[in-house]
């Protein structure tokens, strides 16, 4: 079966812990039958990388929080975007985020409300992560439960500051990541077989 739509995972990461929730996020795009995942590391502010993002039918954007906000890296990148946004080049395809940082809350929901935020002026269409709160939520909550962290807007995950990629973020938030791109890619795989249907109807 052909591919029939690609998910981009437009991400930085400071130390690695970020791409690995990248990684997962990719992963769970492409579990989806039809679906392909790309990975672009928005370092590089080139030709390839709008071109890849230009072809997705959607973006899922990540970046760790750092001092309460998303990585001048990131930031950088989003300003970039401009150009993109002139002829609303990204209008109407899906959007979702993801972020890490070191502290268990670390204002990581200030990251995500940012990459809302550029979704929107891009007039892309935002999609939720979808799950209940898990571990601290209840009292019989555990840490290896999915969203254990709590969020909503989008997928978030703690790394320790003293923990290395190799072992952080958690499974938990690797798995919350995952799901993020499987939900991202079944809405984008949905909306592009609606378009289909309604060139159809019109042809």
């Amino acid at each position: 079966m052909p591919d029939l739509i690609t998910v981009a995972v437009a991400y930085h990461s400071g130390y690695g812990h970020t791409a690995r929730q990248a990684r997962a996020a990719a992963d769970g795009a492409r579990s989806v039958s039809g679906v392909r995942a790309e990975l672009h590391d928005v370092t590089s502010l080139t030709d390839g990388l709008w071109e890849g993002l230009s072809g997705a039918e959607a973006i899922i954007f990540g970046s760790p929080t750092y001092m309460g906000s998303q990585s001048a890296a990131f930031q950088a990148f989003a300003e970039a975007s401009a150009k993109i946004w002139v002829d609303m080049g990204w209008r109407d395809k899906v959007a979702a985020g993801f972020t890490n940082s070191a502290g268990v809350n670390g204002d990581k929901l200030n990251t995500l409300t940012s990459m809302a935020l550029l979704a929107a002026q891009h007039g892309m269409t935002w999609v939720t992560l979808g799950l209940p709160p898990g571990w601290l939520y209840s009292a019989d909550g555990r840490d290896d439960d999915l969203n254990r962290l709590g969020g909503f807007l989008g997928a978030m995950a703690q790394s320790p500051s003293d923990a290395g990629p190799e072992t952080a973020p958690s499974l938990a938030d690797l798995r919350t990541a995952e799901h993020l791109g499987r939900r991202v890619a079944q809405t984008a795989l949905r909306l592009a077989s609606g378009r289909r249907a309604l060139d159809g109807t019109a042809a």
